[in-house]
This record gives structure tokens, sequence and C-alpha cells, in this order.
């Protein structure tokens, strides 16, 4: 193999290793304390719904 096709494929396994660390990144850093917050509100919401029930009950 010459030095242009190992160069290739170094520098294209360097951009797709790059992309994958910013996706793995912007995942760990925005869409996971999304999700993390949006069940937190879902079993707020549920606790809420068993206190309103219990409270109705007696």
């Amino acid at each position: 193999m010459n030095i242009f096709g190992k160069g290739f494929i170094l520098g294209f396994a360097t951009a797709v290793g790059t992309a994958a660390g910013c996706f793995y990144a912007f995942k760990k850093n925005v869409v996971d304390p999304i999700e993390e917050k949006e069940a937190m509100i879902d079993e707020h919401k549920k606790r809420a719904v068993r206190k309103r029930h219990a409270a109705q009950q007696g």
C-alpha cells in the first residue's frame, strides 16, 4: 500500500472516531440529563396522583 492509501485510511479512521466521540459527548451532556429530568417529573406526577386519591379515600 502506498503512502497516500495509508494516510487516507488513517485520516478516515480519525475522522470517524472524532465524530463518534462528539456524538457520545453530546448524548452524555445534553440528552441524558433531559431524559433523567423527564423521568423525575413523571415520578412526581405519579406520586401526586397517589396522594390525591389517598386524600379522597378518608
